[in-house]
């Protein structure tokens, strides 16, 4: 499988866990408040990545158009008459996502690095919901 197209595809599903997460965030805070005690691997030293607010900020202006695009190709996709044409359409979704994240000056591999960051680092996941309009 092509790197591109495999990267890709891992910045799909990793998209989807962020937008999840974020609305999950969004419809139930009492679960931060429940889950304040328990530890984060990056809380534990794992790892604390260090994004710049400029990249923050490509970041969310990205998920923000990633976000309409899907919503563009949902329909589409339920509607998708055969397996191959949802695979066409999935390629073709996943080739704009690729150049929404390249038009905002961020690779993917750092745009998927942010999304991990997001879901594991309570910091990094703050100073992006502060950036959510």
């Amino acid at each position: 499988m092509n790197k591109r197209i495999q990267s890709v595809l891992t910045t799909t599903v990793l998209v989807s866990l962020f937008s999840a997460a974020s609305a999950m965030a969004q419809q139930t805070p009492a679960i931060e408040q429940t889950t304040e005690g328990f530890s984060a691997p990056a809380e534990a030293g794992a790892h604390t990545a260090f994004y710049s607010d400029a990249q923050l900020h490509k970041f969310v202006d990205a998920q923000q158009q990633m976000n309409t695009l899907r919503e563009d190709y949902k329909d589409r996709f339920d509607n998708a008459e055969s397996e191959a044409d949802a695979t066409s359409l999935l390629g073709e979704m996943n080739a704009r996502m690729a150049e929404i994240i390249e038009n905002q000056n961020l690779d993917i591999d750092t745009y998927n690095a942010i999304v991990i960051a997001y879901n594991s680092e309570p910091r990094v996941r703050n100073r992006i919901d502060a950036l959510i309009p």
